[in-house]
């Protein structure tokens, strides 16, 4: 007999400089996009390293949904991660049990019970779960995303990159320079791994500074082409799991048309761009003269300093593609909210608790706190009468960190910024909240949906350690 040879020495992909791939696509059908996702671990070669993560489909992020307002998502999901080896902690804000998921349509207006958008539900390994989720017909097109939010292993699923996009078509159709433009999904992430290259201990997401870097669909530094005067849409998504980034295109503007899902009402040429996690941010880059430049996270302070480094290159060569942008937007899709309208106020005051020396401490000595308490999914922390408009607050009193605040199933009008009142009232799902008691306000309308739903910090650290709440729409 012969020596065994070994197993096959494949040729190591470059780590880097890859042209941008962009996840598969699936459509509506007749109103209605039924598909299949499998959550299940997935060997991925990212940046040069080869690691073992939960993943959708095997695929290094999920699929991207295309649907149409007043349609429904369609979704058999099977959970084929393995069986749990830690039992459930007397303690729910000790990090746990990571194989349990369950499915959040993120940003959506939709109703947040029975099999809908209800991160309520707990979807185990082994089992398989129908999620079906209606938009209204009214719904604000734009680009959402879904991720898991099963409390104790959603921060961990989410850092392994188990998120997707979910595209809600049909805005700015009738503007020509906007529907001219190519466009490009793109999901930012910060890569993060043990030394197996895996991630099965909280400790690896906790201090806040453990990524190794940075990536776009799973590609570190991919190459995105363009042609000197074309002009691209870029749908950036938010789905990293702790850290603000701010952004910037070496030589470039970075015009902003969109935030979260909701057409502004005038484009925003910006130079940076501060991008928290859960948020998404409609972009026209019109690229310059011929040469690479780099799309990149600056240094940024946001308590600790946020993740950098390079996302992706842009390379512009070719002939010219002479495009132009949009002098000007359509209507926006959501009046704003008038003081007539207000039938309420109410004040939330995000804060934590944390060891002597910061930098010293375990996980395990800091909690995350929204009005003096940590996460209980038994208590009901604000109600809210069906039919109300209410003006909130949301005040930082935490001495180290921003935060990033999400409420799910209403999106809100953002008013007021550490008290300076915002003249471009943008509409938002998710809004960082500077530390050192720093405040935002906002309007939202509580007019279609009743249930439970969640308000979190989405540096998702923050939420499994405590720093959510449960909301309920109530019915008289």
């Amino acid at each position: 007999m012969g020596l065994d040879p070994g197993p096959v020495v494949e040729p190591v992909p470059p780590a880097m400089d890859r042209p941008l791939v962009e996840p598969e696509v699936r459509r509506s059908v007749d109103g209605v996009l039924q598909t299949t996702l499998s959550c299940r671990y997935a060997y991925k070669d990212i940046g040069g390293r080869r690691l073992y993560m939960r993943s959708y489909e095997g695929a290094p992020y999920g699929p991207t949904l295309r649907m149409k307002p007043g349609e429904t998502l369609k979704i058999r999901l099977t959970n084929e991660l393995p069986p749990h080896r830690d039992p459930l902690p007397a303690d729910i804000t000790i990090p746990h049990q990571f194989n349990n998921t369950n499915f959040h349509f993120h940003g959506a207006h939709c109703s947040p019970s029975g099999i809908a958008d209800n991160v309520m539900r707990s979807m185990r390994p082994g089992k398989k779960y129908d999620i079906e989720i209606t938009l209204p017909k009214d719904h604000t097109s734009g680009t959402y995303w879904y991720h898991p939010h099963h409390h104790g292993g959603a921060d961990v699923q989410m850092a392994s990159g188990m998120s997707g996009a979910i595209i809600v078509e049909g805005d700015f159709a009738d503007v020509p320079e906007i529907a001219a433009a190519r466009e490009r999904v793109m999901l930012l992430s910060q890569v993060v791994f043990d030394a197996f290259g895996m991630i099965e201990d909280f400790s690896t997401l906790f201090p806040e500074t453990a990524t190794r870097f940075l990536a776009i669909n799973g590609q570190r530094r991919p190459t995105i082409e363009m042609r000197p005067g074309e002009v691209q849409r870029w749908r950036l998504v938010g789905s990293q799991y702790q850290d603000d980034m701010l952004l910037e295109l070496e030589k470039h503007d970075l015009n902003v048309i969109a935030y979260d899902g909701i057409a502004l009402r005038d484009m925003q040429s910006l130079k940076t761009l501060l991008f928290a996690p859960g948020q998404r941010a409609d972009i026209l880059v019109q690229a310059g003269a011929p040469g690479t430049y780099e799309f990149r996270a600056l240094p940024y302070d946001q308590g600790h300093p946020s993740p950098i480094g390079p996302l992706a290159r842009v390379v512009v060569s070719g002939d010219p593609l002479p495009m132009k942008l949009p002098a000007r937007l359509p209507k926006p899709p959501l009046e704003d909210i008038k003081d007539g309208e207000l039938t309420g106020a109410r004040t939330l005051v995000l804060s934590a608790t944390s060891p002597e020396a910061d930098a010293a401490g375990h996980w395990q000595e800091f909690s995350f706190l929204i009005d003096g308490k940590s996460f209980d999914p038994s208590r009901i922390d604000q109600r809210v009468k069906l039919g109300t408009v209410e003006e909130w607050t949301i005040v930082n009193t935490h001495e180290h960190d921003d935060h990033v605040f999400h409420i799910h199933t209403n999106p809100f009008q953002v008013t007021q910024i550490n008290g300076v009142p915002q003249k471009d009232l943008v509409w938002r799902d998710s809004v960082v909240v500077e530390r050192k008691g720093g405040s935002v306000v906002f309007r939202s309308r509580f007019l279609d949906y009743t249930g439970i739903f969640m308000l979190h910090c989405h540096m998702m650290n923050h939420e499994e350690m405590g720093m959510m709440q449960t909301v309920e729409v109530y019915k008289e």
